[in-house]
């Protein structure tokens, strides 16, 4: 773990700077704006969570900042790194997902964040700290423009920062959002990260910069081609159905849902990537040659969306 000196005050500015930039972008595509609603957490820290809900665009979206602190590290901390067990810790960090009205247009997931599990009085420990975060994309009907457009966004905010980087956060992403007991991924991917601090602290932060402010560029144009698609109930109906394998995924297996509710975290704030409307059926399958069946063909598959 590299030890030198790290700036809380830059990352917790730039965070709470970067929600109010995706805010502002979004509200200019859906017309409606967003709740601002900020929350103390009694053990230390808070944040504030940014919803619409019912909107023109989106059915539900939830941007959260958070910056939440405390004197012992939860489980789904230490299990990677059990040398920080018993430290007072900081995290802080941008989470959003967006789950839109029309099923042409994918939800999205995308967050960055910042942790320390800092060194104990009178020790010769050092800061334990790392970045973290990423974006994926989760399309009902896929376009193959849209998915190569998410891609070529991703690789080009890290392409500073080092060529080997997209392939391995690529491939990190892949397996991450993979639901295990369904053997299939949650959607095209993207990039995911974490535990990253090779760089040092301050490329590491400009690497992880880069990626935030990349999203809306990454995102909202696919919103804008897709927005005025017709549709009909049964695309509605589609994408209920997906939207169950998100709530599954994000209750069974992501880190950060687990994170914050063993931290005894804003349950508001926490399940705000949640959808709307979802739906389950047992054992269904897409009609052979359909819309739908194109979905798992074609894009819920290990793909080399670049051709690199």
């Amino acid at each position: 773990m590299a030890a030198q000196q790290i700036n809380l005050n830059a990352v917790y500015e730039y965070l709470q700077g970067l929600q109010n930039r995706i805010v502002e972008a979004v509200e200019m595509i859906d017309g409606k704006n967003f709740l601002h609603d900020s929350w103390q957490r009694p053990e230390g820290g808070g944040g504030t969570s940014c919803m619409l809900e019912d909107a023109n665009v989106f059915e539900r979206a939830g941007i959260g900042f958070s910056h939440v602190k405390g004197n012992k590290l939860p489980p789904a901390a230490t299990a990677a790194h059990p040398e920080a067990a018993g430290r007072a810790w900081e995290a802080m960090g941008v989470s959003l997902v967006f789950h839109p009205r029309n099923p042409y247009i994918p939800t999205v997931h995308m967050n960055v964040r910042f942790f320390v599990a800092k060194a104990r009085q009178d020790s010769d420990e050092q800061d334990i700290w790392w970045f973290g975060g990423g974006m994926d994309l989760t399309p009902y009907y896929g376009f193959e423009e849209d998915a190569v457009h998410f891609h070529r966004a991703c690789r080009d905010a890290l392409a500073p920062f080092g060529q080997d980087l997209y392939p391995s956060f690529k491939q990190h992403c892949d397996e991450y959002f993979h639901l295990k007991h369904r053997n299939e991924p949650r959607g095209i991917g993207g990039i995911f990260f974490d535990d990253f601090n090779k760089l040092g602290f301050e490329q590491s932060f400009a690497m992880q910069k880069a990626v935030g402010d990349a999203f809306v560029s990454a995102y909202l144009p696919i919103v804008q081609r897709r927005k005025d698609l017709p549709f009909s109930e049964r695309e509605r109906d589609f994408q209920a159905y997906r939207r169950g394998r998100y709530v599954e995924f994000n209750l069974v297996f992501d880190r950060g849902t687990l994170f914050g509710l063993q931290s005894n975290g804003r349950t508001e704030s926490i399940l705000l990537s949640m959808p709307p409307i979802v739906k389950w059926r047992y054992d269904w399958k897409p009609e052979a040659g359909s819309h739908e069946a194109k979905l798992y063909t074609d894009f819920l598959i290990d793909k080399n969306w670049l051709g690199l």
